[in-house]
């Protein structure tokens, strides 16, 4: 997220951040990192508030990256009301409202004043001792001088502002109003000229009045105060702009969100399926418009109010799909009980028992689901066995290929079994998880870009220090080092490709429920070939089961 294109910006990342803290937590080379690479600020944010907390005495409150991000947004809100919105009726309104408060923009005071501000909060890329000389250069000095009265303005409402407390030590400015004395009083007739009128587009208020309603609807809370916006403003704002708003929430649910103490998420809401009429009369609620449907117990939706009618439109094979008894086996964990029942070793598909498939077909099983025969990601296994447990093979869906395991026979075993399978009237079923693959795959190797990624850590704690998970001479597939630990799950693992040199940061998959998966990697499904190869990936499971 940038600042928004119709403003000048002034910090390089939209929110005020003074000079001894500038170059106290080393903020320059990463702001300069950022900006040759175009990293989103939401990575500034997370390092500026690592950086932070760290000097921090333990104990104290923590300074939370989306609690910054969304002070961001609030500045970009006002930078647009100031710069866009109050423009409409004033080109000039802050320098005229300077005038009209007593104050000439080019007296001693004011200047001394604005040159102050700048050494103590300089914009980007100037140290504070160039301050008064990057402010009266020639080249475009009025815009400068236009972008400190306004940044001057929007650091003394931000003190003002309860809600920015927990970081308060980057944007204080005590130490300017004690080298400025008249910087306080400056401000405050600035404001009081601007309370004065106009009034602002489409909101019926004046410029002053609208800086300060979201703090007035919500003094101590930020996601109060950016919510007001959302709510009375929508209007006002640009696509882009309010977007970002929207944005800014996510982010901070998703780093306020509450888990488990088991590390995973609470229980899911309890659902009832039925008839609507029938959960109407339970409910004495509607019926939600549909039958079958599902609801919870209070008779609401839980398709959100997007229910679409469920037609029955089986293929020819109505009669038996609609009827399958299904037998849901873990191949390896059956194969073994096999072996111990029949007193043999029994490791391939073609080599389960006649007897076996009879008894299901006399229990009434009308289909058999193999759980676990595909070719399995090695990388699961391995890190497994590294956490401790020598005898694991590697999750069933942490996948290398659509193939049938060659430990289990491969095709040739699975064609044996399913023709014997036939004989007794049981259909064969397999599973295909379209959303990821395992961390070390064919696709991983072949199509690294077809991935959720990043070109650098989304985290600034993440460290790959781990043990090379790949078996192939051309990357090298690290998990986060807190996954070794058990002290984080991470939601990246990092791949380097030997011969680039490049890295990526690839994301787990992850249901959106719980803690991402360590030994999976997330497809994007916003890439056309993606979208194909998984869709031809379904048809060739299909193919080969009668039930997918």
């Amino acid at each position: 997220m940038t600042e928004h294109s119709t403003v000048t910006p002034y910090f390089p990342h939209t929110i005020q951040i003074d000079a001894q803290h500038w170059h106290s937590l080393d903020l320059g080379a990463l702001s300069r990192l950022m900006a040759d690479r175009a990293i989103p600020d939401i990575i500034f944010y997370r390092q500026l508030s690592l950086r932070i907390n760290r000097r921090r005495p333990a104990g104290s409150p923590c300074v939370h990256a989306g609690q910054l991000n969304m002070y961001a947004t609030l500045l970009k809100v006002y930078h647009h009301l100031i710069e866009v919105v109050a423009v409409e009726q004033t080109p000039n309104v802050l320098e005229d409202a300077l005038k009209r408060s007593g104050h000439d923009p080019d007296d001693e005071m004011t200047t001394r004043t604005a040159g102050l501000f700048v050494e103590q909060f300089p914009p980007g890329g100037v140290l504070p001792a160039e301050g008064r000389q990057w402010l009266h250069a020639p080249a475009a000095t009025m815009s400068r001088r236009r972008s400190v009265l306004r940044e001057l303005l929007l650091l003394r409402l931000a003190a003002e502002n309860p809600a920015l407390d927990s970081f308060r030590e980057i944007l204080d400015d005590r130490q300017l109003t004690a080298v400025s004395p008249a910087y306080p009083q400056m401000v405050a007739d600035l404001e009081q000229a601007l309370s004065r009128g106009p009034l602002l587009p489409d909101l019926e208020m004046t410029l002053a009045a609208a800086l300060r309603a979201p703090i007035l609807a919500c003094p101590d809370s930020l996601s109060g105060q950016v919510d007001f916006i959302r709510q009375h403003w929508n209007t006002l704002l640009p696509e882009e702009l309010l977007e970002e708003v929207l944005i800014s929430f996510d982010i901070l649910l998703e780093e306020e969100r509450a888990w488990g103490g088991n590390g995973e998420a609470g229980p899911p809401p309890v659902m009832e399926f039925g008839l609507a009429g029938k959960r109407a009369a339970a409910t004495g609620g509607g019926g939600g418009g549909r039958d079958g449907g599902a609801g919870y117990a209070d008779g609401s939706s839980v398709f959100g109010g997007y229910e679409y009618p469920e037609y029955e439109h089986f293929s020819a094979d109505a009669d038996w799909m609609s009827n399958v008894v299904l037998m849901a086996k873990m191949v390896y964990v059956w194969l073994h009980q096999l072996s111990k029942q029949y007193a043999r070793p029994i490791t391939r598909l073609d080599q389960i028992p006649d007897a076996e498939l009879d008894r299901l077909a006399a229990w009434g099983f009308t289909g058999l689901w193999l759980i676990g025969i595909w070719e399995r990601s090695p990388a699961s296994q391995h890190i497994k066995q590294l956490c401790g447990n020598p005898e694991a093979i590697a999750s069933a869906y942490s996948l290398y290929d659509y193939e049938i395991a060659a430990d289990l026979g491969g095709w040739e075993a699975l064609h044996n079994l399913k023709a014997r399978a036939a004989q007794r009237g049981i259909r064969l079923a397999s599973d295909m998880v379209p959303n990821h693959t395992g961390i070390y795959s064919r696709w991983v190797l072949q199509h690294p870009d077809w991935f959720v990624q990043t070109d650098y850590p989304p985290f600034p704690t993440y460290q790959f220090n781990g043990e090379d998970l790949s078996q192939s001479g051309d990357v090298v597939i690290q998990v986060e080092d807190g996954y070794w630990t058990k002290t984080d799950a991470a939601v990246v693992f990092r791949l380097i490709e030997r011969g680039t040199g490049r890295i990526r940061y690839i994301y787990h998959g992850n249901d959106g429920t719980s803690i991402p998966w360590n030994d999976t990697a997330q497809l994007n499904y916003l890439i056309p070939e993606v979208r194909e190869a998984v869709l031809q990936t379904i048809l060739h499971v299909a193919r080969s089961f009668p039930i997918i």
